[in-house]
């Protein structure tokens, strides 16, 4: 386990991991909306904001850079009203060329797409975190087929960001399993799955002891791993929410929570610490591609 001594140090803008849930949390009267309403006012006013969402995917890694971006409303089957819902926040076509810059430096191959929208996994939770939307949004997307260890490399790269005031904002979900999802679609308040609990606590308490280790095999330790998240994308945004932090980090569990008993809603901030003592004997930059699907 990777664990030193630490003491926080960090004024720059946190990096948070934020559980999106279904579309619906835009319009559901459940404690993760209202949670979700006030978290904006907590955090205070970031210059801007790059989201890291488990609804895009790509093969290399991809940032957006329309000057507008639109609202991707990426789902169906849900009420009419989601689909009114527009949230026009401005691009940030500067700080996405700044990014490509970031990651091409770092070996990552990068490209702008001036196309791209928001989809639902960033612009649910930023109408209720900032719903003025007078904040620039961008995204950057995340590639299932790499481990969670890439998407921690990554997030490593995005940390010089917080510095200058950018908010850089995973958004996926704790866990997610869409046939547990469905069978409990209309009972928003269901009794929570065992499984489902038994797995967030596991991580809560791997953040909390900042073992890197255990948490980047999660596949291979986590309980019920499988069934939590039969495919890893909406894990992925933790990853890179948490690599934002720094190589010596502080995790702090913001929301715990469920809907339809078994989509978790936890919220994680990340902040940089100052290590009092050397890391352990682990060099997670030269980690290899482990996989366990």
């Amino acid at each position: 386990m990777m664990h030193a001594e630490a003491m926080p140090t960090d004024p720059s803008m946190p990096a948070v991991f934020v559980s999106h849930g279904a579309p619906t949390l835009a319009l559901d009267d459940v404690p993760a909306h209202g949670f979700l309403a006030g978290l904006g006012r907590a955090l205070g006013r970031p210059r801007a904001i790059v989201v890291v969402s488990a609804h895009w995917e790509a093969g290399e890694v991809r940032v957006t850079a329309a000057p507008r971006p639109a609202t991707i409303h990426d789902f169906f089957g849900f009420p009419a009203p989601l689909y009114e819902i527009r949230y026009p926040a401005p691009g940030a076509v500067d700080l996405a060329g700044e990014i490509v810059e970031l990651l091409a430096a770092a070996g990552y191959a990068a490209t702008l797409d001036p196309e791209r929208g928001l989809d639902h996994g960033a612009w649910v939770p930023l109408s209720l975190m900032y719903p003025d939307a007078d904040v620039p949004v961008l995204q950057v997307s995340i590639n299932p087929e790499r481990s969670p260890a890439h998407h921690w490399r990554l997030g490593r790269v995005l940390c010089a960001l917080r510095a200058s005031g950018v908010l850089v904002l995973g958004s996926g979900s704790m866990t997610h399993n869409l046939q547990d999802f469905r069978l409990r679609r209309d009972a928003v308040n269901a009794p929570v799955e065992p499984y489902a609990e038994e797995f967030t606590e596991w991580f809560a308490g791997h953040l909390a002891d900042r073992d890197l280790d255990a948490l980047l095999a999660y596949r291979e330790r986590a309980p019920a791993a499988a069934r939590a998240h039969p495919t890893d994308e909406h894990l992925l945004p933790l990853y890179v929410a948490l690599g934002a932090a720094g190589v010596s980090w502080s995790a702090e569990r913001l929301h715990h929570g469920f809907m339809h008993g078994a989509i978790a809603m936890d919220c994680y901030l990340f902040r940089s610490v100052r290590a009092q003592a050397p890391a352990a004997d682990v060099n997670h930059d030269n980690l290899g591609e482990s996989h366990a699907f």
